[in-house]
């Protein structure tokens, strides 16, 4: 039989492979499996086994953040994270130690351990800072965290960001704490209001709140007294919440009293003397028997008199030529004297022409110097005196004859002291009849016709001061 030749050989026939016939390397797919998200298992087809281990690898990192943050449970997590890579390794056909996975796994490992030591570090620091309340070291140190922690140990970036919102809410009520004593009740609240926040919804900080409340209270008394009274107002009637915040009350006691004080003595400098009174008062109803209970007294008195002095002047104000409103709506000043033995000194408008005679030790120069507060009205004509003959300019030849009137003045007189009427009289001037020149005045309008038919008596002085000392001299 004939042998085949060399040149008549039929060729072997290849054929090539392609990429989707090619099995998958072991190493790319335990390479892929250290991603933890599955990755070898979907490129062997495994997408059963690919959600399977998925879920479970979620379930370990929620409850790695939410529930078992202690070192044991990373290491559970750890020793999953590895066994998918040499799971999927093995799947893939690896056999035997691979020393490229080696090299993979290895320092990956390394690094993952030193980063959570880090991380560990970091939180270590910030947990410090916060059981001592000192926000801006934990917030400096929670700024060393980056991406890399994330990955290794997310849990600890959870954990900073509910300090670093604890902080900020601290800072923001500690700035609203700080206007506040200024006197400012509005941010009082907003800032009480945000450390309640904390200590309700971010267990954990209380030390933090603490600091700021310290240095809220220690601020206390403020540099303006009547600062301080509307800050502890608000501590006294504010409501208590059950928690560290209703220590705050302690400082009302401490430092209200004083501070009700000093602002009703800054008050009647002013001379805002309602406000001066309640603060006055506001210490006598809240602190009975206090050791100031003396001069809250004495400031009561003396704002109630400043009080009085202020409307009696109001109601005095306006021309003395006029009577005022005073003399239709009579008020008291306590501080005044009382209307006794002696020359009674009197503030006296209206009916200037006689008040104007009246002797300058009589009269007082403000309300604060009377006793007495004299309205007098328009003069009238009292009983007939005398008739006497004057040249009429009409008719010189017929003579007028001209009737002399006692002068008759109503007079009202009031104790400042009480605001009290002492007398309500008309009080009655005689005087001189007849003179040889009789003086008489007409409107410029009218023509002079001569002197009228009556006319008021001449009065000396000293029968003006007999007539108003009456009721003045004592």
């Amino acid at each position: 039989m004939d042998q085949p030749t060399k040149a008549d050989a039929v060729p072997e026939e290849r054929v090539e492979e392609g990429p989707e016939d090619r099995a998958p390397d072991p190493f790319v797919v335990a390479l892929a499996n250290a991603s933890l998200l599955s990755a070898g298992y979907l490129a062997l087809g495994r997408r059963k086994l690919a959600v399977a281990t998925g879920l479970v690898t979620i379930a370990l990192l929620a409850l790695l953040v939410t529930v078992f943050r202690t070192w044991w449970f990373d290491a559970i997590v750890l020793l999953w994270w590895a066994g998918l890579i040499w799971h999927g390794w093995f799947l893939a056909g690896g056999r035997g130690p691979r020393p490229a996975l080696l090299a993979l796994t290895l320092p990956v490992l390394l690094v993952v351990g030193l980063m959570r030591f880090d991380a560990a570090r970091i939180e270590g620091t910030v947990a410090e800072a916060r059981a001592a309340g000192d926000c801006a070291r934990a917030v400096n140190t929670l700024e060393q965290l980056w991406f890399g922690h994330r990955l290794v140990d997310p849990a600890v970036i959870v954990r900073g960001a509910l300090t670093d919102e604890a902080c900020r809410r601290a800072r923001t009520a500690k700035d609203k704490l700080t206007l506040a004593l200024t006197g400012r009740t509005d941010v009082l609240k907003e800032g009480f209001d945000g450390l309640a926040f904390v200590l309700a919804e971010l267990r954990g900080h209380e030390k933090i709140v603490d600091v700021v409340l310290d240095g809220f209270l220690a601020g206390l008394p403020a540099k303006n007294p009547c600062h301080t009274a509307v800050v502890t107002d608000w501590l006294r009637e504010r409501k208590p919440a059950g928690n560290a915040l209703d220590r705050s009350s302690a400082v009302v006691a401490r430092t209200a009293p004083a501070a009700l004080v000093a602002c009703g003595d800054e008050l009647m400098t002013a001379k805002d003397w309602q406000r001066a009174r309640q603060r006055f008062q506001q210490l006598l109803d809240l602190y009975p028997g206090h050791e100031l209970t003396a001069k809250a007294q004495e400031g009561v008195k003396q704002a109630t008199l400043a009080m009085e002095l202020a409307n009696v002047r109001g109601l005095l104000r306006g021309s003395v030529g006029s009577q005022p409103a005073y003399c239709a709506r009579p008020a008291q000043y306590s501080g005044a004297p009382a209307y006794g033995k002696g020359t009674n000194r009197a503030l006296i408008y209206g009916n200037s022409e006689y008040a104007n005679k009246l002797p300058a030790e009589w009269k007082a120069g403000d309300a604060a110097d009377a006793v007495l507060v004299v309205c007098a009205g328009s003069t009238e004509f009292g009983a007939a005196v005398r008739s006497c003959p004057y040249q009429s300019k009409l008719n010189p030849r017929i003579p007028v004859q001209v009737t002399f009137h006692k002068i008759v003045i109503p007079v009202k007189a009031y104790e400042l002291r009480t605001g009290k009427q002492v007398t309500d009289t008309k009080i009655e001037i005689d005087g001189s009849t007849c003179p040889r020149v009789l003086t008489y005045t007409r409107s410029r309008l009218l023509a002079d016709i001569g002197p009228p038919s009556q006319v008021h008596v001449i009065a000396p002085d000293s029968t003006v001061h007999a007539a108003f000392g009456s009721f003045i001299n004592q």
